[in-house]
């Protein structure tokens, strides 16, 4: 049996995003908002391992400074496909600070997309934040 090599393209890492959002979507159909975060990082885990995709949570990131490692005191909540890092929030207010640390994250692991998501609110989509990267401009469209 040969082994089908996928070609990490934009259109790729955005299919993934979308499998992401759909999977998030359920699990706020199911539970809806008011939660706590660590409840809806775990649904979310377990249907977005039922749609068939990797998922590591909870993941340690190492704080690279001047090309020294300093340690590791960042935790990611969730990424997937080793491609996409997913930030959950259970809040009643998303503030810039958010952003701004899944673009810190996104910087220092070099991945190329990312999903901040909040559970607590009415419709998933509306408060939405995806981020990509320059390594995402850097990848083939197709």
């Amino acid at each position: 049996m040969v082994k089908k090599i996928m070609r990490i393209t934009q259109k790729f890492v955005n299919q993934i995003a979308y499998k992401i959002v759909g999977c998030a979507i359920e699990v706020h159909k199911q539970l809806g908002p008011g939660l706590l975060e660590s409840v809806y990082e775990t649904c979310t885990i377990e249907e977005i391992k039922g749609s068939g995709m990797s998922v590591q949570s909870q993941l340690y990131v190492p704080i690279l400074y001047k090309n020294k490692e300093l340690g590791s005191s960042l935790k990611l909540d969730l990424v997937v496909e080793d491609l996409v890092i997913v930030e959950l929030k259970a809040v009643e207010t998303m503030i810039p600070l958010y952003k701004a640390q899944l673009l810190s994250y996104l910087k220092l692991t070099g991945k190329p997309k990312g999903l901040l998501i909040n559970f607590h609110c009415e419709n998933i989509t509306e408060q939405l934040v995806p981020l990509v990267t320059e390594e995402f401009s850097k990848l083939p469209k197709e």
